[in-house]
């Protein structure tokens, strides 16, 4: 009827407007909706809908910040939840574990809970946060860009050796030298991993099955006690180490020794550690069977990566094989990284260095041109064992927690890149080291704990490298202890801000710079200044400081 009645009126020529819905809807838009529409009867404004897109873009990059805060914070709130119900579900033994009627407070003391202490590390199915990363374009770009760069190393040593020798050298004569003596490191392994798996089982084993008939259980565990001591110290402690410099093993060839003399201690350790408690529980139970893990899933531990026991672990339900390759390929490709750094930045830098005189200007420059080598170093160390070698083997074994390392990129405190650089070590020192401290002497002495970690982790890390270089340097045990413990307590948990973790990259940078500087110049110094009869002390004293007298 609204139609007809206008029709009517445009019939008699009337002016008024005619009141149907479609006007009404016009009337009721934006003015430049109304105008775009207007214009498309005739010739499209282009410049009106550029405007007009731009206005809706801009709209939208407003919204986004708010609109994905908004989402990353509920589903924050829902993971966390999920992981505090995981949490409250493992460490209750009643049927009703998780009442819905759980108050937040609960919840939240829930989350801040590392595990429950009975139970220690949880382990749980995921990938590797690499391999997660990867999958983002733009992440895979900085992996090209740094092949993009092995690639320059290749050429420009390839280029040079052909403008030198007229030839190309397509030598690798100082891989051969670090690994040489490959038979006897071979050897020395499979001793080391067979005492591992022979001794320690069998030790625990038999102080099991005679802990419970046994009317001197004291006794009986002090002389079961000594005997793994005794095992761990002289026999995986020092035997590797004797044949290490005995047989002068080239650098890279005693650090395979070393970190797997390291590891498997490590290994036992734990094994041990996990197992006495359940036995002593059984026992205090009157239970009538000895919890003793089978042989195999021993064995599979060893292999496994990780540091910290457990009967079974979540596992995969398939091994891709061509993963196993992809990360065994990049693992040598690292090594081949590695070699490049070495030839055209380090080697040419250091070569001459024991003959010029000492000057701190010197030290200076030597110091920051080692950054740039240290800083790749450092990253192929991390990319090369802690993603593509611990992923490998992972695969292998069907291993599915692939968590070996967090986002320490992203630290903004020392005390969280501690935590999220190594996460297989980490726990190790944390549940053995730091939490077994404060059992023993209680929780009030946290400070005494982590400055026993600290010490510990320290002397080990000086212990692999005074032992694989073949002197002591006590650089990077200085920087551990002294500017480490330093920064853990003053670049804390509660530095948030982007400006701490420029300062914590730039404390990295220079003390890479110093660590591969200083013990270059004292590596070259041995060379240069031999002594024929070099006393203990010799050993001690650095070389580097007196070589440039000599020459």
């Amino acid at each position: 009827m609204a139609g007809e009645d206008c029709v009517r009126k445009r019939r008699s020529g009337s002016s008024t407007t005619c009141k149907t819905p479609e006007n009404e809807e016009m009337q009721r838009r934006p003015e430049s909706e109304r105008s775009f529409q207007n214009s498309s009867n005739g010739r499209v404004d282009v410049d009106h809908v550029i405007t007009r897109k731009m206005q809706l873009i801009a709209e939208a990059e407003q919204l986004k910040p708010a609109f994905m805060k908004e989402v990353d914070s509920h589903f924050t709130e829902f993971v966390n939840s999920l992981v505090a119900k995981s949490v409250l579900l493992d460490s209750s033994s009643s049927a009703s574990l998780f009442p819905a009627s759980c108050s937040e407070k609960e919840l939240h003391k829930a989350k801040t809970l590392r595990a429950p202490p009975e139970h220690g590390k949880i382990f749980t199915a995921r990938r590797s946060l690499l391999d997660e990363l990867f999958e983002v374009s733009h992440i895979r770009t900085i992996y090209h860009m740094f092949i993009a760069l092995l690639i320059v190393f290749i050429l420009s040593t390839l280029l040079v050796d052909f403008i030198d020798e007229g030839r190309l050298v397509l030598g690798f004569d100082l891989l051969v030298f670090v690994f040489g003596k490959f038979p006897v490191v071979f050897c020395t392994w499979l001793c080391m991993f067979c005492a591992t798996v022979i001794i320690p089982y069998n030790l625990f084993v038999w102080w099991a099955q005679g802990y419970c008939s046994s009317s001197h259980r004291v006794l009986h565990s002090l002389f079961y006690g000594m005997l793994f001591t005794l095992f761990q110290t002289a026999g995986l402690g020092f035997g590797p180490t004797y044949i290490a410099v005995s047989y002068a093993l080239p650098p890279a060839s005693r650090f395979i020794v070393i970190l797997e003399q390291v590891r498997l201690v490590m290994k036992a350790h734990s094994f041990v550690r996990e197992n006495v408690p359940r036995v002593l529980s059984s026992v205090k139970d009157k239970s009538s069977t000895v919890p003793i893990p089978r042989i195999s899933q021993y064995l599979y531990f060893l292999f496994a990566p990780t540091l910290i026991y457990r009967d079974n672990y979540p596992r995969n339900p398939m091994i891709r094989w061509g993963y196993v390759a992809t990360k065994f390929a990049q693992v040598l490709g690292s090594l081949f990284y590695a070699y490049y750094i070495f030839v055209r930045l380090c080697i040419p830098q250091f070569r001459n260095s024991s003959q010029e005189t000492f000057s701190l200007r010197g030290l200076v420059l030597c110091i920051f041109n080692s950054i740039l080598p240290g800083v790749l170093i450092l990253f192929l160390v991390f990319f090369a064992f802690l993603h593509c070698w611990l992923n490998a083997f992972a695969e292998m074994l069907r291993f599915a927690d692939r968590m070996f390392y967090k986002d320490w990129w992203n630290s903004t405190s020392y005390a969280n890149y501690y935590r999220t650089w190594n996460v297989v070590v980490h726990d190790w020192l944390y549940y053995y080291a730091y939490r077994d401290f404060l059992w023993f002497f209680g929780k009030k002495f946290k400070a005494a704990a982590m400055l026993s970690v600290f010490t510990v982790s320290a002397a080990v890390h000086e212990y692999v490298l005074s032992i694989c270089f073949g002197y002591f340097y006590p650089v990077l045990f200085c920087l551990f202890m002294c500017f480490g413990m330093v920064f853990n307590f003053i670049l804390n948990d509660r530095r948030k801000g982007p400006i701490w973790n420029v300062i914590m990259w730039t404390s990295l940078f220079l003390g890479q710079g110093v660590i591969i500087c200083l013990y270059s110049q004292e590596w070259y110094a041995r060379q240069y200044c031999p002594m024929e009869n070099p006393t203990f002390l010799d050993y001690l004293k650095p070389r580097s400081w007196s070589c440039h007298m000599k020459i």
